[in-house]
């Protein structure tokens, strides 16, 4: 028996609508959760790839840094262990997209918890409390704070907190945005860029770095709270981040990492911060 087109064409598109439906029904896509990917034994997290003493990646592969301490911590803590985990880059313009899209589990990269991102992603922690500053070539003596800045260039990182508390608060300074702090650093290096801003603890490894070549201001002008970042509504996750922060504080692991990691950058332990419980 013949089938007319005009049939054959709407079979097809039952056909495809009970497709969809099927696979409405069961959930649509393979996409996982952190936790299902930890349960497998491994996870993707986001980091910084050139921030000396916080998230770097050597020149052998390997991947050094407070943050990635506390990455490799929580992450062991959730059962993966440091070798099946893979880090991926995190630039500040990218984070929520990066967690939005599940690219990565979560993501330890110097985050500042903030409303405007908590509108996109849950944090958990804070894990630690930095401060912005400034970082100038050594010879400078022009730069003593943000207030001496009318008419310097100063460089930031696009979507960075630092960056818009310049906009913000210091209209005065000649802000210019890179994609990395790295860029930054190379321009004040060059006479480029009269300062670099972000927070002090980032800012101390660079200096650290080139010992005689840049100093850090050391005029703290903000408060800035370190979270995960994590998938917006994943509850479960976010508490279990929380409790393996309160572990690390609390097993004098926190501490370590931090004289291991900040040694030779004039930045001292703080007293731990308090995990928000939100």
């Amino acid at each position: 028996m013949r089938i007319n087109r005009a049939v054959r064409v709407g079979i097809g598109a039952v056909a495809v609508a009970l497709a969809a439906t099927v696979t409405a029904a069961c959930g649509g896509g393979d996409e996982k959760s952190a936790l299902d990917n930890a349960k497998d034994g491994n996870l993707t997290i986001g980091i910084k790839f050139d921030q000396p003493g916080l998230g770097q990646r050597n020149t052998d592969g390997t991947y050094s840094g407070f943050d990635v301490d506390v990455a490799t911590y929580v992450a062991e803590k959730l059962g993966v262990k440091p070798e099946n985990i893979t880090f991926k880059e995190a630039p500040s313009g990218q984070r929520e997209t990066l967690i939005e899209n599940g690219q990565v589990d979560y993501i330890v990269a110097t985050y500042s918890i903030t409303d405007n991102r908590k509108e996109k992603v849950d944090f958990a922690g804070p894990y630690y409390i930095a401060g912005q500053d400034l970082l100038v070539r050594a010879d400078n003596t022009d730069i003593t704070g943000p207030e001496s800045l009318s008419g310097k260039k100063v460089c930031s990182v696009k979507g960075s907190t630092p960056a818009q508390n310049m906009k913000d608060k210091y209209p005065q300074a000649q802000l210019q945005t890179y994609d990395t702090y790295s860029l930054c650093v190379d321009a004040l290096r060059s006479g480029a860029m009269d300062a670099v801003t972000t927070d002090n603890v980032i800012l101390a490894g660079y200096a650290a770095q080139a010992p005689g070549v840049f100093k850090l201001v050391n005029k703290p002008f903000t408060t800035e709270k370190y979270g995960i970042g994590l998938k917006k509504g994943d509850t479960e996750l976010r508490t279990k981040v929380n409790d393996a922060i309160e572990a690390m504080i609390a097993d004098g692991s926190w501490k370590a990492a931090q004289e291991k990691n900040f040694a030779g950058t004039g930045i001292a332990v703080p007293a731990p911060p308090t995990v928000d419980r939100y």
